[in-house]
């Protein structure tokens, strides 16, 4: 028989994917369209009119923390630079805008398209893993007008969920300490191989030790960590010692003797990391008897617990399933622009701004400072006075005793 012959799919710039991601690491999804249709519509509308190639800015910011909590970890900066870098349609992208366009679209549009690319970009960040806050712009993005406008929808895909979940893991290992191992189990329940992958890249950013997705191992370097699983069922006189010690609300012929024999093989097999899963047959009345009566006896050889593995809560953050992150521009020829609304919190802050996060003399932050571009900078050991951008009766005079430019990274990107 004749081996088999194998077809390798091309990249949209002819290389060959790897494992869906091309040979540069960025995922073979991200690409042009990746966007929503009213972006091209909005494209060929600047070119149409000639507005196109003006100067304006972009600001990427959100309005609210997530999780009613008080900080956002910014992740997604790294896949933003990368889309960025390798923007280009191809000639496919080209005949596909051609069908979901109108008939009576200008030829000349496609034509412009097809030079499109990032080296007219100029993108400043915070940089990624900076703890944010809202209205502070995390990126900022300013060249040619349509250019601009064809990233917002792949930006804020990058950003939202990868910040989300980055907080979200950090909200877990704040509350665990930094003692303890944490680590990332999500992807059986994550949504979808994308889903999964980035969940383990961004938890690991937010602050968790290790995950149980090979493939993000091997992808980004996390560690991996084996984790334990339902088929192995387990120390039957430390359970029945319990069960006599302790009021559990059960009788032994309720708890699984196939789940103790998994828990004690599994812990023989490693016993310097075991791990077990508690919900196999029933948390409360089986599982957490038979994890007890396991570690017990890993304790008198002197084991301990020193790490949890998170699953579906954390990668799904079932508490909060949106950052609402959003893509505004604020500057266009050099004018200030601003969005309008009768919502207050969805009005704008026009202009180009930089940003400063301000310390006192303790090294303790206080405030993150915005201003406009050409304003002076702020002094060390002068007042400044701080207003609140939509609350007109929050206003703070601040003695600075110490003053520190916020993080941000200025990356001129070319092709």
């Amino acid at each position: 028989m004749s081996p088999a012959r194998v077809t390798i799919p091309q990249s949209i710039d002819g290389s060959p994917p790897c494992n869906g991601l091309h040979m540069n690491g960025q995922d073979s999804l991200v690409q042009p369209l990746l966007t929503d249709f009213y972006q091209i519509t909005m494209c060929y509308a600047y070119w149409k009119t000639g507005t196109h190639n003006e100067p304006a800015v972009f600001d990427v910011f959100f309005r609210k923390n997530p999780f009613h909590g008080e900080f956002t970890v910014f992740a997604g900066l790294e896949d933003c630079l990368r889309f960025v870098e390798n923007f280009k349609f191809s000639q496919s992208d080209i005949e596909y805008v051609k069908k979901i366009l109108p008939e009576n679209a200008e030829p000349a549009f496609y034509e412009y398209l097809e030079t499109l690319d990032g080296s007219h970009l100029t993108i400043e960040a915070v940089r990624e893993g900076s703890v944010v806050f809202p209205k502070v712009p995390l990126i900022t993005i300013y060249g040619p007008l349509a250019m601009c406008q064809l990233l917002e929808t792949s930006f804020l895909n990058l950003v939202n969920y990868a910040s989300l979940v980055a907080t979200n893991a950090a909200r877990f290992r704040q509350a665990s300490g930094a003692k303890l191992s944490l680590l990332e189990f999500g992807l059986r329940r994550a949504q979808g191989p994308n889903g999964g992958l980035t969940a383990s890249k961004y938890c690991y950013i937010g602050g968790f030790d290790g995950t149980s997705n090979v493939l993000a191992g091997k992808l980004f370097g996390i560690p991996d960590t084996a984790k334990t699983m339902d088929l192995f069922q387990a120390s039957i006189e430390k359970r029945t010692w319990l069960l006599d010690q302790m009021a559990w609300g059960v009788v032994q012929s309720e708890v699984s003797d196939g789940e103790l024999t998994a828990f004690v093989a599994y812990a023989i097999a490693f016993p310097d990391s075991f791990l077990a899963l508690i919900d196999t047959y029933d948390v409360l009345r089986s599982g957490v008897v038979n994890f007890v009566a396991t570690i017990m006896s890993l304790n008198e050889q002197k084991h301990e617990i020193n790490a949890f593995g998170v699953g579906t809560h954390l990668v799904t953050c079932q508490k909060q399933p949106a950052l609402g992150c959003v893509y505004k521009l604020v500057a266009q020829s050099a004018q200030p622009k601003i969005k309008l609304s009768q919502d207050v919190t969805k009005i704008t802050i026009p202009g180009k701004k930089k940003c400063y996060r301000i310390f006192g003399k303790n090294g303790s932050a206080i405030l993150d400072l915005m201003m406009l571009e050409e304003e002076p900078e702020p002094k060390p050991n002068e007042q400044i006075l701080c207003r609140h951008p939509f609350e007109q009766n929050n206003q703070t005079a601040q003695c600075l005793l110490e003053r520190r430019l916020r993080h941000f990274v200025r990356i001129i990107v070319v092709i």
